[in-house]
């Protein structure tokens, strides 16, 4: 069956005839009311025509009326109400195309009955031996008749069809029974059975594949490289080989694929893949780095690259691909601009970004790298437009304007403007009210702005959210411990963090400054310090010095609020801790 119900188009012969016949007849009626050019215009004698009535049938009678009321039905999705117009309509019609739509839908809704009508009635119009087939398979396998369906898929199989094969799997990946259907493909589409056309033989390896039979899907595959040593078939079976987890065996398989198709990308990336998979990405890498290259291609070197981190070799492909013809870099400009990115070109960066089109898969993420380096450049208000107008372009598509929202909150984030970085979260809460990204960066925005209230709330919701989330654990016990409250509870939760990431610097320092809150002063030290070995964070920094100072470590103290300085000239952390220090 070509799908649940079949196409409308060619359906409606019976409907030209109609529409014909009402324009005859609209003729007819508007020369009974217009008046003879020779008679006079008082002329009050009725025109036979005049009084002409036009018999119209009841609508149960009606062809027309029965598949506009049925079409209606198919565009509400009410089956069961098409099924039962289309019944009448094939009835009254001899469109041999409307009683198999009206076979297609009575299957479709379980009707046996009305689809044994229906049947009858495309037959008797002149129904093709396999089209009766096809369907009449459909329907033994709806109500479990495994014998006469084998029956019917023996006869669509062994007609003359050009297309037998493919509506033999499309009844077996309908069928309601799968186990039922995976018994007829292995008894049914056998090599002894099978055309002699390869893609029948892979079709019918990955339907078996789709059903559960394995072995039966890697038999046909062996069977369809022996018979017709093509480069898809030698491909599929070394799909096949690598799903089994013989790697070598698809690497050969692929091997010689190549060599029946050395121009095909689709297989140079097949078996790229699969020597990464395998971890042997060197020799990916050098695989395709060779031969003809296109936008796919050059996707998957990059990939390979930034995965060890290879910058030399990043920006040997970004000369390449600037280089490359019109097609393969019209297809990569959202790849050409990350690369710009990785090398710091951001004006070049921007350039590939806007380049991209509006139709490519890539163009959202293109507007926020876009947004993203125009805010490393000091052009806020540029940065905030466009994410503005991707939020409006994005209205109906939650999760791209879940994301807009979200990075512009993180960019009013950087700009210590809460406020207006709390309004972009929340609206975006509005729409994934559950979002565990958007409740921590508004809880960040909450603690930053100094209400602890709401951040514990946002924190806490998100804990159970996620439940034991170790940066919402570490995000509430430090605005906890910063906030000098309910410091047992915050001693849980960064307690769990550090065992769940003992070398994390961050963690360490919200541990460090809990234990200055408790009164742990040497303590607070050690740990502060090793996170401040470990990452040079002015956050960090700020609080050594702050507990050094406490310890009455001035000079100590002011060497690492110095470096603090080189970090960030304009750390409100250092600030609000020499205003806590010097009152």
């Amino acid at each position: 069956m070509e799908g649940s119900v079949r196409s409308a188009a060619g359906k409606f012969k019976q409907l030209r005839h109609f529409t014909a016949l009402a324009v005859l007849v609209l003729g007819l009626a508007a020369c009974a009311v217009a008046p003879s050019r020779d008679a006079p215009a008082t002329a009050a004698t009725a025109q036979p025509l005049a009084r002409m009535m036009v018999a119209t049938p009841d609508a149960k009678h009606d062809l027309l009326a029965q598949l506009l009321a049925g079409e209606m039905a198919l565009t509400r999705t009410n089956l069961n109400v098409a099924s039962a117009h289309y019944d009448k309509a094939m009835a009254l019609s001899l469109d041999p195309e409307v009683a198999a739509r009206a076979a297609d839908l009575a299957i479709a809704v379980h009707d046996d009955d009305a689809a044994r009508r229906a049947l009858d009635r495309w037959q008797v119009l002149g129904a093709k031996p396999a089209e009766m087939a096809q369907a009449r398979a459909e329907l033994a396998l709806d109500h479990g008749d495994a014998a006469e369906a084998k029956r019917q898929l023996a006869l669509l199989t062994g007609s003359d069809a050009s297309d037998a094969w493919r509506k033999f799997g499309r009844v077996l990946v309908a069928a309601r029974d799968q186990a039922q259907a995976a018994r007829l493909l292995e008894a049914l589409a056998t090599p002894q059975r099978l055309p002699g056309d390869a893609q029948a033989w892979l079709a019918m390896s990955e339907l078996g594949d789709k059903l559960g039979r394995h072995a039966y899907a890697m038999k046909i595959a062996a069977a369809a490289v022996q018979r017709f040593h093509s480069a898809e078939t030698y491909a599929w079976a070394a799909q096949m080989r690598f799903k089994d987890g013989d790697r070598k065996g698809a690497q050969a398989l692929l091997q010689k694929a190549l060599a029946e198709a050395p121009k095909n990308t689709h297989l140079r990336l097949a078996y790229a893949s699969m020597l990464s998979g395998a971890g042997d990405d060197v020799a990916a890498s050098r695989l395709l780095a060779h031969g003809a290259q296109d936008a796919d291609i050059y996707a998957m070197r990059a990939a390979l690259a930034a995965r060890h981190h290879d910058m030399k070799t990043l920006a040997a492909l970004y000369r390449e691909l600037q280089k490359a013809p019109p097609e393969a870099r019209a297809r990569s400009t959202y790849l050409l601009g990350q690369l710009a990115e990785m090398q710091h070109r951001d004006s070049e960066a921007l350039d590939w970004y806007n380049q991209v089109g509006d139709e490519d898969p890539h163009a959202f993420d293109a507007a926020l790298r876009s947004a993203l380096i125009l805010h490393a450049q000091g052009k806020r208000n540029e940065a905030h437009q466009l994410l503005g107008q991707l939020e409006i372009d994005h209205l109906e598509q939650p999760p791209q304007l879940s994301q807009a929202w979200q990075v512009d909150a993180e960019l009013y984030l950087r700009e210590q403007n809460y406020a207006r970085a709390e309004t972009s979260f929340s609206r975006a809460l509005q729409v994934l009210p559950d979002d565990p990204g958007l409740l921590y960066g508004r809880g960040m925005a909450y603690a930053e702005a100094g209400q602890i209230d709401q951040a514990v709330k946002d924190f806490q919701h998100l804990l159970k959210v996620k439940p034991g989330d170790i940066d919402a654990s570490n995000a509430l016990g430090y605005t906890l411990a910063d906030a000098n409250r309910d410091l047992p509870e915050a001693t849980k939760l960064l307690q769990a963090a550090r065992a769940a990431k003992p070398d994390d610097p961050a963690i360490a320092d919200s541990w460090g400054w809990l234990q200055y809150r408790l009164g742990h002063l040497a303590q607070a030290e050690q740990t502060l310090r090793g996170a401040w070995l470990a990452r040079k964070d002015a956050d960090v920094g700020v609080h050594l010095g702050e507990v050094l100072w406490k310890q009455g470590r001035q000079q100590d103290a002011q060497k690492v609020f110095d470096e603090v300085r080189k970090l960030d000239p304009r750390s409100t952390s250092l600030r609000d801790a020499l205003k806590r220090l010097h009152p």
